[in-house]
């Protein structure tokens, strides 16, 4: 029987925002988003040019575009939560507060990285900070972070762990699998899914039977929404909704991100799979920092004077990240035989 195929080139047209609650922002707030979002903009559009100079190697993977989703996540958190992640992890590992010049320097290979120049883009972590890691492999961290999870409701502490993954990721075993067993022990994880609408080159439409990902909880019995993944504000108060779910007992939480990245899936990716219109409509219509911008001036929270000391400020510091890093000294050889398991 033949099966009726889908036109590749009829890609997806741009999913209708959810119109869920948004959260009430004070001036100190909404200044602080846009700080925080920012810092993650312009940190990334450094590590772009960093790269493309040669200067970071390995693999490289882009979070602009996606600001908002871990920023208003992370305003929803308490002391103690966790934070884990997949391997589009820099603006996670900013948002948690961790310091910009380590974050960089391990990027570019050096000695004062999060991993001391070894573990790259994709694997640092800061238990300080309260973030377990980028990790390299798809889905990965799903299990990881509900493990995170587990120890909490062991201990009984009432912190929960945030775990990210990603739309591509939305179809691997080992996320179901976690799923069942959060569930079946009531453990306190919000599942937070950024669908950028594509994974890797292939867009959701294409890859995914079901589509609204906020429904992949449903067999298991575990609730979830979809969420404007590009307004910091919606994303705070989904987020604080789903955290009071999870630390009164109830079990897991899942929470689909709207969301959208302007640069390809990676470095090494020209994003050919999607036209220009596409990419230039989201960034004129709905970029997180605009609309916050906008937010701003618009309720005369501040001058617009006042909003270009601070992106000069982030500036400045991004541009201090990049000059640490790329004169931090290289690890000493004999860090190869540090930090690694030998039986």
């Amino acid at each position: 029987m033949a099966v009726a195929q889908k036109n590749p080139s009829a890609e997806q047209a741009e999913p209708a925002q959810p119109k869920g609650p948004i959260a009430d922002f004070s001036k100190e707030q909404e200044l602080s988003a846009y700080r925080t979002m920012l810092t993650i903009r312009r940190f990334e559009e450094k590590a772009g040019q960093l790269y493309g100079m040669g200067l970071i190697g390995g693999f490289c993977h882009l979070y602009i575009g996606q600001e908002a989703v871990v920023v208003g996540m992370q305003m929803a958190l308490k002391e103690g939560d966790q934070v884990i992640t997949g391997y589009r992890d820099h603006g996670h590992m900013i948002a948690t507060g961790m310091d910009p010049k380590g974050v960089m320097a391990e990027l570019t290979g050096r000695a004062h990285g999060y991993s001391k120049g070894k573990g790259g883009s994709m694997h640092m972590f800061s238990v300080e900070k309260g973030f377990f890691g980028g990790h390299g492999i798809v889905g990965a961290q799903v299990p990881i972070g509900t493990g995170l999870a587990f120890a909490n409701r062991y201990r009984g502490n009432k912190s929960i762990s945030v775990t990210y993954f990603g739309d591509g990721a939305a179809n691997q075993g080992q996320v179901y699998e976690s799923f069942n067993m959060a569930e079946l022990w009531k453990l306190p994880v919000i599942y937070v899914i950024e669908n950028n609408r594509y994974a890797m080159g292939t867009s959701i439409t294409r890859a995914s039977a079901q589509v609204d990902l906020s429904k992949r909880g449903l067999s298991f019995n575990i609730p979830g929404e979809q969420v404007d993944g590009m307004d910091v504000r919606a994303v705070k108060a989904a987020g604080e909704k789903a955290a009071e779910w999870c630390r009164s007992g109830k079990g897991p939480y899942i929470l689909e991100m709207l969301t959208y990245r302007y640069r390809g899936h990676s470095m090494s990716d020209p994003a050919k799979y999607r036209t220009r219109e596409e990419v230039e409509k989201v960034r004129t219509t709905h970029d997180p920092i605009d609309m916050a911008r906008h937010r701003i001036l618009e309720t005369k929270l501040v001058k617009e004077d006042a909003l270009k000391k601070i992106d000069g400020e982030v500036r400045d510091l991004i541009n201090e990240a990049a000059e640490f890093a790329t004169h931090d000294p290289e690890p000493d050889v004999s860090e190869l035989w540090t930090d690694v398991y030998r039986a």
